[in-house]
């Protein structure tokens, strides 16, 4: 996953901003470090690393219990979503030169890309007993590794007692309770590019929110532009017309499969499907301008471009 944790916390009356922050900060940094080594496809020594190694060799793999839960969880969201979410994208990210540590299987998968396109109807797990997984083809966990991790760590800081805090991990976020000001948390919704004004700011209370972006892992192929937001029935870059989804929901890990897969309806179809999925999302287009959903607006307190 490898992203920057930040966390911010508002000590309640009596408790010691420095003693509230420090106790809590050892919760997190534990969880992310604990969900790096099952699920990081970056890291030699991974439990993912192990069980991508095995793919499509037959071979069960023993794997703790956040893996098997991750695994299990990428399933899940398989099916909900029709296939628009898959995580056996590895070796197409790692065809694109987006690589993690080298796996013999992905390269073996990405010479048979020629072929037709993983089967939607196929599992992406067998789950051969508890503790026990095949897989077929190697996954990356990616973006609902990091959901899992921050909904695992918040329910640390939640089972510790600390009520008012913010949670982020690479752009993604977790909030509870009131804000610095006694009301709802307020977050920007950022600008592709990186300009330092946002598009939009929201109101968060008690809820995730996650975005998926062409903003930062971005890079050019043989002459073209490509991104790491992969459609699972091409093996190529999605979300044509997009350039960034941001949805806000009970929980980061589900938060995190609706913006990629909002993502990779494109500009054509993302409003739809958000809409008859009741999701607050918002989305940046190709010409840099703001959209949203119904229940995006309800949450939106301010936006540049109607300043």
């Amino acid at each position: 996953m490898g992203s920057p944790l930040r966390l911010t916390v508002c000590p309640g009356a009596g408790e010691r901003a420095d003693d509230a922050v420090a106790s809590a900060w050892g919760e997190v940094v534990d969880e992310f470090e604990r969900s790096e080594q099952a699920m990081s496809r970056f890291r030699e020594t991974s439990e993912l690393t192990e069980l991508n190694r095995a793919a499509g060799t037959g071979r069960a793999v023993a794997v703790g219990r956040r893996l098997e839960r991750a695994i299990i969880s990428a399933e899940r969201a398989r099916r909900v979503t029709g296939g628009r979410f898959d995580p056996r994208v590895l070796a197409d990210l790692d065809g694109l030169g987006y690589l993690g540590v080298a796996l013999p299987s992905a390269a073996s998968v990405a010479a048979e890309r020629a072929g037709p396109a993983p089967n939607r109807d196929e599992r992406v797990v067998c789950r051969v007993a508890p503790g026990r997984l095949r897989i077929d083809r190697p996954v990356d966990l990616g973006g609902i590794g990091k959901g899992l991790a921050l909904r695992r760590a918040a329910a640390r800081l939640d089972r510790r007692g600390v009520r008012s805090y913010l949670l982020e991990a690479g752009g993604d976020l977790v909030a509870r309770g009131p804000g610095p000001e006694a009301g709802d948390w307020h977050v920007g919704i950022e600008e592709p590019s990186g300009a330092e004004t946002p598009l939009a700011v929201i109101a968060v209370g008690d809820l995730a929110v996650t975005t998926s972006s062409v903003g930062v892992h971005a890079w050019i192929v043989d002459g073209r532009p490509v991104h790491h937001l992969l459609d699972p029935a091409t093996g190529q870059p999605g979300g044509d017309g997009l350039l960034a989804v941001t949805v806000a929901g009970q929980d980061p890990a589900w938060s995190e499969v609706w913006s990629k897969t909002l993502f990779l309806a494109g500009r054509a179809g993302i409003a739809g499907l958000a809409r008859a999925r009741g999701l607050a999302a918002w989305w940046v287009d190709a010409d840099r301008s703001l959209e949203m959903t119904p229940a995006a607006r309800i949450r939106t307190v301010w936006v540049a471009a109607e300043a």
